[in-house]
């Protein structure tokens, strides 16, 4: 019994001995733990942070013409374009055209009764005839008269000389030459009436002033016509210009010669050239009309008068300007930033904008030429940040 409370007694001992030593060495392990990671820890927090670079696209600030444009609305019109009126009085008989026909300048529209046109004619004849046999009469008593005083002047020298006869014969060449004188005139007015009859004789063929194409007509055949009345209404559509009422604010860059594009309604597109600003504003509108000689020469389709273009004016006087890219620009608040990119870091920049030229802006302050600005990747930077091009 006493040897069993000994074996007992012994194994007690060992076991309490196994259990410090397993103990100890695992108060050693966590303390190696604890040690290795206070280690790394100190290693992270002694490590230097990399700045790192954002990736943009830049466009440089450059100086360009401001040639910006507004489209309105004109319309062609016909330089020529009107009634064509009876210049004589008289009976249409025979109209010459129809509506649509296309006519040539000197092509006869209408004719008109020459009857009672020829006889004035005939009676202004004659009595020309008259005048000049008239003429002619008076003619010969000045030659005579002329005869007679220079027979007395010869016998001035001699006792037959008669100084009453003489002062007859001077008076009788005075008497002669006024009568001429008389006839002339009256011949030169019977001349006159002769070319009225024949320009009234020649009004009765009613011709085209230009050429163009009827789009009237306001006589017909047996109908009369006085002096001044209309007969067709023609239109010279291959003198056709464009009429436009521009915005005063406008008018400043269409000086006389300055070359527009503008576009027909079928799609195609021409020039023209400013003819002139008419010095007349629309108090409603506050408009100007102006007035464009279009090219068409390279035109092939039949155009109208009042057919609608669209013409682009030009918003001011060309000038140049310093222009930045649209995509540069941010908006914070009321102010207009740019990034400007400089030894690889963006600075930011407050700009003034002027007027708008396509894809880029006038800038009238804080850039200057050939600077580089950020137009892709410009959203989340910050002044001072690194940046790398693309």
């Amino acid at each position: 019994m006493l040897f069993a409370m000994k074996c007992s007694k012994t194994s007690l001992i060992i076991m309490l001995l196994a259990f410090v030593a397993v103990g100890s060495g695992s108060t050693t392990s966590v303390f190696a733990q604890n040690t290795g990671g206070a280690k790394a820890a100190t290693g992270d927090v002694t490590k230097k942070p990399q700045k790192k670079s954002s990736l943009v696209s830049v466009d440089a600030v450059r100086l360009e013409p401001l040639s910006q444009t507004i489209a309105i609305i004109g319309r062609l019109v016909a330089r020529q374009a009107g009634q064509v009126a009876a210049q004589v009085a008289g009976a249409v008989v025979d109209m010459k055209v129809e509506v649509g026909d296309r006519v040539k300048k000197g092509q006869v529209l209408a004719l008109l009764d020459t009857a009672s046109l020829a006889a004035q004619l005939s009676v202004v004849e004659g009595e020309l005839l008259q005048a000049r046999a008239q003429l002619e009469f008076d003619q010969s008593d000045l030659r005579l008269a002329e005869l007679g005083l220079k027979r007395q002047e010869d016998l001035k020298q001699s006792g037959a000389f008669s100084k009453a006869q003489y002062e007859d014969w001077v008076q009788k060449v005075a008497r002669a030459n006024a009568s001429v004188t008389r006839r002339e005139a009256v011949v030169s007015t019977r001349q006159a009436s002769l070319r009225v009859s024949q320009i009234n004789l020649a009004k009765a063929s009613i011709t085209a002033p230009y050429d163009g194409v009827v789009t009237q007509r306001m006589a017909e055949t047996g109908s009369y016509v006085r002096v001044g009345d209309p007969v067709v209404y023609l239109i010279s559509d291959g003198t056709l210009e464009i009429e436009v009422d521009v915005p005063s604010t406008r008018v400043a860059g269409l000086e006389p010669g300055a070359k527009v594009a503008f576009e027909l309604d079928n799609g195609q597109n021409f020039e023209a050239r400013v003819r002139a600003v008419l010095p007349s504003e629309n108090p409603l509108t506050r408009t100007r009309m102006v007035r464009f000689e279009p090219d068409f020469s390279r035109n092939r389709e039949r155009l109208a008068d009042a057919q609608s273009v669209i013409v682009q004016i030009p918003v001011g006087i060309q000038r140049d300007i310093l222009s930045v890219h649209k995509d540069a620009i941010i908006k914070r608040g009321n102010e207009s930033i740019v990034f400007v990119v400089a030894n690889e870091e963006a600075q930011s920049r407050v700009i003034k904008l002027g007027e708008s030229a396509g894809n880029r802006i006038e800038v009238l302050s804080g850039l200057k030429r050939g600077e580089q600005v950020v137009v892709r990747g410009n959203e989340r930077l910050r002044g001072g940040a690194s940046v790398r091009i693309n």
